[in-house]
């Protein structure tokens, strides 16, 4: 306990030098960004930051008031946007306000707490979208129920993101590297531009192990997806093909988003590390890091307006409606059964209601209920397609 003490006092002490160097007037020149620099971020911040903090919120209303979107795969993504929810609260206001006064505000203490919380739900982000993209390529290729037992594989798989991600950035606090300030000052991370053995082999521990690895199980997950819708298209009706891929790009969409948010800063934190010193300027430093926010408010967006339940909640949100659409949707995985039962006749199934004729424009789109007018006086049935949404 002594010796851990020690540490952290150390890897404080650093950080306070620092903060004392990037707040003050002594900061050297290459460290400085220009007054109208600081309040160009400070604005970019505010935005990122009240935009995500909305977006994320209105993701977990959603899930929260409408009992239909509590499927697997929603619960995997509820957990990110929990994990964006988080930056935008407990650590976005601090390089706001420091941005806005043009140094870091809350001491030694709070810049370690903002880079470990930071790359802290930064990881957890992308650990769960490697998890996100397995869980997807089980499901479509076995056609599970979302049931008791996958439910709890899911959480395990939560889980595991999240133990996973505290592991690899405690380490720090104990002395394997160290958080501090980066680029003008105003933000804080993992020690980047100290080229101790120390400090070196804790980056690439972190780039392999929380970036690269990742994206390798992300790639693999998708690249079997794919080559399997390939290899069934042949059987399948052009309506489960539409909803298989619109599925899946819903999915890529978002790694793709993020890794385009991720990959600069990734970038910027390699060449300070293994560069010449000053060779990354202040601001350049910072517009990785800005970009990488900005994944807070990309991912809802995409759950929102890419998939089609809760977008439809969504509207019904905005219209204060109460939705009683809801109450009639499947689970993803529930559908994904439903349509491959169905997929197996080629003619319209002859066990419904033979008096009830459907229009043909019923099969045009998935977002389209059928529409069947009965030749007689019928008792209601429930049309095997009503209310298929994604």
């Amino acid at each position: 306990m002594d010796n851990s003490s020690e540490i952290i006092t150390s890897n404080l002490s650093w950080s306070c030098a620092s903060c004392a160097r990037a707040s003050g007037g002594h900061a050297p020149s290459e460290r400085d960004l220009s007054p109208a620099g600081h309040v160009v971020v400070a604005v970019c911040l505010g935005i990122i930051g009240t935009f995500g903090f909305v977006n994320n919120a209105i993701v977990l209303l959603l899930f929260c008031r409408h009992k239909p979107l509590r499927s697997p795969i929603n619960c995997m993504l509820v957990s990110i946007s929990v994990s964006d929810l988080l930056v935008c609260v407990l650590g976005t206001p601090f390089s706001f306000a420091a941005s806005a006064r043009g140094r870091w505000l809350i001491g030694a203490r709070g810049c370690v707490w903002y880079g470990f919380i930071n790359s802290f739900l930064g990881i957890v982000s992308l650990i769960s979208l490697a998890a996100l993209s397995y869980e997807r390529y089980c499901t479509m290729m076995g056609a599970m129920q979302a049931n008791i037992t996958r439910y709890k594989k899911v959480f395990l798989g939560i889980t595991f993101s999240w133990i996973y991600s505290l592991v690899w950035v405690v380490p720090p606090l104990f002395g394997w590297s160290q958080y501090g300030p980066e680029g003008p000052g105003t933000t804080c991370s993992v020690n980047w531009t100290t080229k101790t053995a120390n400090n070196v082999s804790y980056i690439v521990c972190l780039f392999f192990f929380c970036l690269i690895l990742p994206f390798v199980v992300i790639v693999y997950s998708y690249g079997k997806l794919l080559h399997a819708i390939k290899q069934v298209t042949r059987i399948h009706t052009a309506l489960s093909r539409k909803r298989e891929q619109r599925v899946l790009l819903l999915v890529v969409t978002m790694v793709v988003c993020y890794l385009l948010c991720w990959l600069p800063y990734g970038i910027m934190a390699l060449v300070v590390t293994f560069g010449e010193p000053g060779l990354v300027t202040p601001e350049a430093s910072i517009a990785p890091s800005l970009l990488a926010k900005t994944s807070t408010v990309i991912n809802p967006i995409i759950y929102i307006f890419m998939n089609k339940q809760f977008y439809r909640c969504f509207r019904d949100l905005l219209i204060c409606s109460s939705s009683a659409r809801a109450s009639h949707y499947r689970t993803s995985s529930k559908v994904t059964k439903s349509l491959r039962n169905i997929r197996r006749a080629n003619a319209p199934d002859t066990t419904l209601n033979p008096n009830a004729v459907c229009s043909p424009d019923s099969h045009k789109s998935v977002s389209q209920p059928d529409t069947c007018s009965p030749s007689g006086p019928v008792k209601p049935v429930v049309s095997l397609v009503v209310y298929y949404h994604e």
